[in-house]
């Protein structure tokens, strides 16, 4: 296609160009008039400057002559040179301010007014945009660039980089952070719109002018986390008609995490939306990097992120509420979560208040909040496949993790191969190859007219499209004319209803104080809850207790397993010349766990003597105390537990007596059919157990109960040792992540580094332009070869892929070469709108180096954009 490469302020009237220019912020208006003579004398004229300076108060103090130019630009450039600005805090400290300062209700009137605003602001974009779809142009979308892509008059990025080889490390920051804040917000295939709020297919609105509507038509939703142990299970249990959606807990952003929850729920308010994710009684583990708790909920993405989702609940007077499937409910931190939530959504959120110990028992325990006809677990979940996932939840958990390492990759293409084979055998069977050809020509006769109507933007979209078909068919049969109706609409009482509509929302002010009675009878109940829980704190502290016996009993009796069923025969063999193993290796194995047995057999004995004469006034946090200044003995087993296993591995090959001693007591009625690595798993998971007691027993002891601070003082020395836990078995996982990857990509150098960890992996296609110089609507694009990006917290590394398939096999293998590796600080992002010839692609340019991607869908890039732009911000900010 012929493109005239022609300046058009040379051949525009100067007035349009005058209109083009004023689109223009100061700093590229500045830009503009270092391109060319034309360009100067059109940027510096006073009629683009002079409104920028009023803007800010800075008029001119003399009136120019007729033929100057340029005054206002200088003036402006001196007014901002000049500026002294001060942030509000220091204009505060310097000048002092006029505002007194508010009372405890004048503040909480105010934060639940602004939640009402922000709920009314959030319904009228919804329903501005549902309004908006309706006459939005065909699938045309992307007709400007990002800020940074490459045109004629500006040179690429990447010859910027060559040319400067040496640039300073702040210019190379501040064109990464430009790089960033030039990609569009949400998700969007063009680059240049704002990412679809929600999706575009069969939309079905907000129900905003639909207030009456029944609860019937809202469905409720599941969100379930991947961290969950044998979440497969979880999703099993998920009853017919509920919305549930399985997210991958590492990889992914809040924002990412939301826009997953708009496409689940199409346009619909939810009548209730579960959070299955980990967590403990004082926070939410909801993705990775954000914890959910007191700490961090004020920051303003993760409060963005829970307003947004509390504007898609039904509100609170039909039955609308958030369930989270974590124990918050049993401690006063967890309590608070859940109260600063309700404040600052204005919904109703619950969590169960279960004080069981065992895993993920405490779902099926009562909850906090209004009680419904059923619990929140029943709405969700068949209670009969929920419990049995409960009580094998590390079990299924352990089979799973390897079957998901290995068939993963393989289940992700079958499933794809199998949904295309099953929907084109459904159209090859439904209809005919006459009907086929047929709809090819009505698809092509619809684009045919979708594209006239974007050119022409008619006032009246449904008549010219009915007017440009009748015409297409007239031409082709003229006894079909006849049989043409045009559909009689009239636009403009359309528009009028749509008017109305809208003066009724914003002429409406009751909507304003349903909100605020409805956070008062929401921070009524919260406030009658507190009491409640102060006058059952006895019984509830006795309750508490005895479970932490219970639990201790039980704990007990698996560590004497160890003794009575490993120890003492192997000590019995040693002492009669018949050595199974030698004393050496059964003092590597067993003596940090037998000293472990020691310690809790004394912590037991001595709350069982507390329980005999256990009293509400009474005290158990000395015991835990004591027992707690004592974990150094859990420290030595933590640290030789490698050792502990390899010398166990090492003994079974070496030793044939061992392993016919291991293959007879290992998985048998007396070790409850587990092995005696499994056995020794269990201090670990005690550590978490305490935490989540005590708080619980904290919780319901008064604040001048005698035992109070001790609890507290106990509860931080056991949380110390289990970060110190925690830390340990994420540098394992870590280093076992990094050797896979090392050892499945070809030529790949040596990541294990401290600190670093695996973020995400992302499948796309590497493309080269065939020609730069012609339009950038118009360049092709070649697909050369399939990449696979790993993103780490701190660099990101770009492998080639290949496939190859066995004969007489429908599985394939995919090998992985080793490209580069780019550190994100040195990494820049640009976006590629879409076009009629490449969709979903974007640019990754490292300082030698620079790749055009492709996603494979709309969702993929979106996901990984998010991420990506993410760590890079994580990364600098370090």
């Amino acid at each position: 296609m012929q493109v005239a490469r022609v300046d058009f302020s040379t051949v525009l009237p100067r007035f349009i160009s005058l209109y083009i220019f004023s689109f223009l912020n100061p700093k590229d208006l500045c830009a503009a008039a270092q391109v060319s003579w034309p360009w100067k004398f059109l940027t510096e004229q006073d009629c683009l400057w002079m409104p920028k300076c009023i803007k800010f108060g800075w008029f001119l103090p003399y009136t120019p002559t007729e033929n100057e130019y340029g005054a206002w630009k200088h003036h402006y450039i001196a007014c901002v040179s000049n500026l002294d600005w001060l942030t509000p805090r220091e204009a505060a400290a310097m000048y002092g301010t006029l505002n007194e300062p508010k009372t405890e209700d004048e503040e909480l009137q105010e934060r639940q007014r602004e939640k009402c605003l922000r709920k009314i602001i959030w319904e009228k974009i919804a329903l501005r945009k549902k309004l908006l779809f309706n006459v939005r142009p065909p699938w045309v979308s992307g007709t400007r660039c990002s800020r940074l892509l490459k045109s004629k008059c500006q040179p690429c990025l990447s010859q910027t980089m060559r040319d400067r080889v040496g640039f300073h490390e702040t210019l190379e920051k501040q064109l990464i952070l430009a790089s960033l804040d030039a990609l569009p917000k949400r998700s969007s295939v063009s680059g240049c719109h704002s990412y679809p709020f929600l999706p575009k297919k069969n939309w079905r609105g907000i129900y905003e002018s639909d207030v009456s509507s029944s609860n019937a038509l809202q469905p409720h939703f599941i969100l379930i986390s991947s961290r969950i142990p044998a979440y497969e299970m979880v999703v099993n249990s998920v009853k017919a008609g509920i919305v549930s959606v399985v997210y991958e807990h590492s990889g992914l952003t809040l924002e990412s995490l939301f826009y997953l929850i708009e496409k689940a729920l199409d346009g619909q308010k939810a009548q209730s939306v579960g959070i299955f994710s980990d967590g403990d009684s004082r926070e939410i583990n909801l993705i990775q990097g954000y914890k959910i708790g007191v700490k961090n909920l004020l920051r303003p993405e993760v409060r963005d992120f829970w307003e947004k989702l509390g504007s898609c609940v039904a509100p609170e007077d039909e039955g609308g509420h958030v369930d989270i499937f974590a124990p918050l409910g049993a401690s006063e931190a967890g309590i608070e979560v859940l109260s600063q939530l309700s404040q600052l959504t204005g919904t109703l959120f619950t969590a169960p208040t279960g004080i069981a110990t065992g895993s993920y028992q405490h779902i099926l325990s009562d909850w906090l909040g209004r009680q419904w006809d059923r619990a929140p677990p029943s709405i969700y979940f068949s209670e009969s496949k929920l419990q049995t996932w409960s009580s094998l939840t590390d079990f299924l958990e352990d089979t799973l993790k390897s079957v998901r390492k290995q068939l993963s990759p393989l289940f992700k293409e079958l499933q794809k191969n199998a949904s295309g084979r099953m929907i084109g055998q459904f159209v090859f069977d439904t209809m005919s190859m006459a009907n086929t050809l047929n709809n090819q020509e009505i698809v092509q006769a619809l684009a045919d007219g979708l594209t006239e109507l974007s050119k022409e933007n008619s006032d009246r979209p449904l008549e010219f499209l009915s007017s440009f078909l009748l015409k297409k068919c007239s031409k082709k049969s003229k006894d079909f004319e006849g049989n043409i109706i045009l559909p009689k609409c009239d636009p403009t009482a359309t528009c009028d209803l749509s008017m109305e509509e809208r003066n009724v929302v914003e002429d409406n002010p009751q909507d304003t104080k349903s909100s605020v009675s409805k956070n008062d009878s929401n921070f009524e109940l919260l406030v009658k809850l507190e009491k409640k829980l102060q006058l059952d704190s006895a019984e509830k502290r006795t309750s508490v207790l005895r479970e932490l016996f219970q639990s201790e009993r039980k704990y007990v009796q698996i560590l004497e397993i160890v003794r009575g069923i490993y120890v003492a025969p192997l000590r019995a063999a040693l002492s009669s010349n018949r050595a199974i193993l030698s004393a050496a290796n059964i003092q590597i194995i067993f003596s940090d766990i037998l000293q472990i047995l020691y310690l809790n057999r004394q912590f037991l004995d001595a709350l069982r003597d507390r329980l005999q004469e256990w009293g509400p006034a009474h005290c158990v946090g000395e015991i835990v105390l004591k027992f707690g200044s004592q974990l150094n003995t859990y420290t030595s087993f933590f640290n030789n537990y490698p050792v502990v296993l390899k010398t166990i591995e090492k003994c079974r090959e070496m030793t044939p007596a061992f392993r016919a001693f291991l293959k007879r007591h290992d998985k048998t009625m007396v070790t409850h059919m587990l092995s005696l690595p499994e056995l020794l798993l269990y201090p670990s998971r005690r550590v978490e157990e305490y935490i989540h007691l005590l708080y619980a027993l904290r919780l319901h002891t008064p604040a001048e109960h005698v035992d109070h601070g001790d609890l507290t003082t106990a509860i931080e020395q056991i949380k110390k040792y289990k970060g110190y836990l925690d830390q340990m078995k994420q540098t394992i996982n870590m280093k076992d992540r990094l050797s896979d990857i090392e050892r499945i990509i070809w030529g790949c150098p040596i990541l294990s580094e401290v600190n670093r960890y695996l973020i995400r992996v992302q499948d796309v296609a590497q493309l080269h332009c065939c020609d730069e110089e012609i339009s950038f609507s118009l360049r092709l694009y070649e697909h050369i070869r399939d990449l696979s990006l790993f993103l780490f917290n701190d660099a990101l590394l770009v492998s080639s892929r290949g496939t190859s398939h066995t004969p007489f096999e429908r599985t394939s293998i995919s090998t992985y070469q080793f490209i580069a590796s780019v550190a994100l600080h040195r990494l820049l992002i640009e976006d590629i709108p879409d076009s009629k010839y490449i969709r979903n692609a974007f640019i990754l340019q490292g300082p030698k180096h620079e790749w055009i991607c492709a996603a494979e869908g709309e969702d993929d890039k979106f996901l990984w954009l998010s991420v990506l732009q993410s760590a890079i911000k994580s990364s600098m900010e370090k």
